[in-house]
């Protein structure tokens, strides 16, 4: 599904864990929030709204408004936390804000196919959507078990970072499928270029 210039919902990754932590993936490897578009994919494809929730009000200003919570949330989990730390206590002065707003209200309503599904009670606004992803990210910074799960890729030039939840935590790669795979394409050709000299 192309959104014009924008980023396909494809290329939008939902794999780190954590809401706040895909909201990072997303300046990788290039920045996908260009416009309007790819937020709106992105918040439905986050789960931060039911599918089909219109966005029609998502625009620049709240395009804005996510790429400055992603760089407060990219300090605040790439830094060690320290009351002494001007920048982390800023980025984390604001995210505490962005927490205060109301989140969306989900409400459970019958489905066509006589199930009860999430809706919305309204149309979401920006500080709506926004104080869910701070509030994910409070929650991460809070829980130690969570925080001592967070990891930085380590594929060549990722700056991804991810919650390792495998068994024994040994998870080394933001993906399996991009990261892993090539890093072990690189390592089978530096033996096949060793086995040839």
């Amino acid at each position: 599904m192309a959104l014009g210039t924008a980023t396909a919902s494809y290329e939008l990754r939902f794999d780190s864990g954590r809401t706040c932590l895909d909201l990072l993936a997303t300046t990788h490897p290039e920045e996908r929030l260009d416009s309007a578009g790819p937020l709106r994919a992105w918040i439905a494809g986050s789960g931060l709204v039911p599918a089909g929730t219109p966005l029609a009000s998502a625009d620049s200003s709240w395009l804005v408004a996510f790429r400055e919570l992603r760089g407060h949330i990219g300090q605040l989990v790439r830094e060690e936390p320290s009351p002494d730390s001007l920048s982390f206590g800023v980025a984390l002065t604001r995210v505490n804000e962005l927490s205060l707003a109301a989140p969306p209200v989900p409400l459970a309503v019958w489905g066509t196919g006589g199930s009860l599904v999430r809706a919305m009670a309204g149309p979401p606004t920006c500080d709506a959507l926004l104080a869910a992803v701070a509030r994910d990210t409070v929650e991460l910074l809070t829980d130690p078990a969570a925080r001592a799960s967070i990891r930085q890729c380590e594929g060549d030039n990722c700056p991804l970072v991810y919650l390792d939840t495998s068994r024994g935590r040994r998870r080394r790669w933001c993906s399996s499928e991009v990261c892993g795979n090539r890093e072990r394409v690189a390592r089978h050709r530096r033996r096949a270029a060793l086995a040839r000299a």
